[in-house]
């Protein structure tokens, strides 16, 4: 009788350990992960923060379009994307690795722009001339928190990410 009190809790160990997993998995997934690792390797910026973005903005759909028509994984505006890219012509932003390259190579403008990550993510959800008004209006030279309260969740809630996909990208 024991020996069965033992293989049934064992058991249920299992399923429990596995329905983590499975929530997991829905709440972060990693798909692209090789395109992710080239471009954050080629801009220098860590794939765990680009994983994190990603899931945040998309949830890894690549077929998404927002209300303010931003496209793709990495939900890139098509006038950020002719502006960031070397050659605007024929970028398709619903392509994974196309989205990918650009959205790093924004982010890393960002960053270089704005000299810290926090403030190149503000950047990033609400606008860089939102962020360089601020950082003046607040008398700063990096952000913490802005004035919209969106913003600083999706901040956050990059930050939380970054946590489950440590490890998944090395």
């Amino acid at each position: 009788m024991k020996k069965w009190i033992a293989i049934g809790a064992v058991g249920m160990l299992v399923l429990a350990v596995l329905g983590i997993i499975c929530v997991f998995g829905v709440l972060y997934p990693l798909k692209d992960r090789t395109e992710i690792i080239s471009a954050a390797t080629e801009y220098a910026i860590d794939p765990v923060l680009v994983a994190a973005i990603i899931n945040t903005e998309s949830s890894f759909d690549q077929n998404k379009v927002s209300s303010k028509q931003a496209v793709g994984l990495m939900q890139i505006l098509p006038s950020t994307a002719v502006y960031i890219a070397d050659d605007g012509a024929n970028l398709d932003l619903f392509d994974a690795a196309t989205n990918i390259q650009i959205g790093v190579k924004y982010l890393a403008y960002l960053i270089n722009k704005f000299g810290d990550i926090d403030t190149a993510l503000f950047a990033y959800n609400a606008g860089e001339g939102n962020v360089a008004r601020w950082l003046v209006e607040q008398n700063v030279n990096q952000l913490t928190k802005c004035p919209f309260p969106e913003t600083n969740a999706y901040v956050a809630k990059i930050k939380r990410s970054m946590k489950f996909y440590h490890g998944r990208l090395s």
